[in-house]
């Protein structure tokens, strides 16, 4: 097992893309960073299931169009066989309904493929830790597909009841702002924040920030234009 250089245990990495040139390339520079093990590649949706229930890796860095079976489907059976893995989507697809999908289906991140490195390494990290990330541009989007859907299927039974906090640390959440952010754009702890998402979830009876925000803008919880 590697470690990073203060001692901790590396996030260890499974990278899975059907374009075999990017996906030596991600592999290659993300095993430079100290704590990222990459543990190992391929290049099709169901190679990527037997290598994941092989190795039960803490995140899987998943292409959206892949052959032999989608990342989309994919995302659903890793849940199934490795339940504690994140799967992060990166991809080229910039589409409202594959992103909806994505989140639908378990994943926790969903990055476009012109992010840097830098980028996507971060998002391992935060994904890593219990949080969801979305590439700034997609998380408009998301709200977007998300609006769509209330208006065409809305349950019409009572909501719980959310704190005005609550309801603050939803609408940053729903903006693609992780759990550093929303502290200090409201100038409260990390585990303030972390507090407040895990009261949000157990009162919505939800698993993910990305269900929450889902069943948020169904219920019209929030004051999203």
């Amino acid at each position: 097992m590697a470690a990073d250089m203060t001692g901790s245990e590396a996030v260890r990495v499974v990278v899975v893309d059907d374009q075999e040139l990017f996906r030596r390339g991600l592999t290659m520079l993300l095993g430079v960073e100290a704590d990222i093990e990459v543990v190992g590649e391929a290049g099709d949706g169901l190679s990527a299931l037997d290598l994941i229930a092989e190795t039960t890796p803490d995140v899987v860095l998943l292409d959206v169009r892949m052959p032999k079976r989608s990342g989309l489907e994919a995302c659903v059976r890793i849940k199934e066989i490795a339940p504690s893995t994140r799967i992060i989507m990166l991809t080229v697809s910039d589409e409202e309904g594959d992103l909806y999908e994505a989140v639908k289906n378990g994943a926790s991140g969903y990055l476009l493929k012109d992010s840097s490195i830098d980028e996507v390494a971060q998002a391992v990290r935060v994904v890593a830790e219990g949080q969801s990330l979305i590439s700034p541009s997609m998380a408009a989007k998301l709200i977007d597909e998300f609006k769509e859907i209330s208006r065409v299927d809305r349950d019409q039974g009572g909501s719980p009841r959310l704190t005005d906090r609550e309801l603050e640390v939803l609408r940053l959440v729903a903006k693609g702002l992780n759990n550093r952010e929303v502290a200090k754009q409201l100038f409260i702890s990390e585990n303030t924040v972390k507090n407040h998402v895990r009261n949000i979830l157990d009162k919505l009876q939800l698993h993910s920030r990305m269900e929450a925000v889902m069943y948020a803008v169904r219920e019209k919880l929030l004051d999203i234009p």
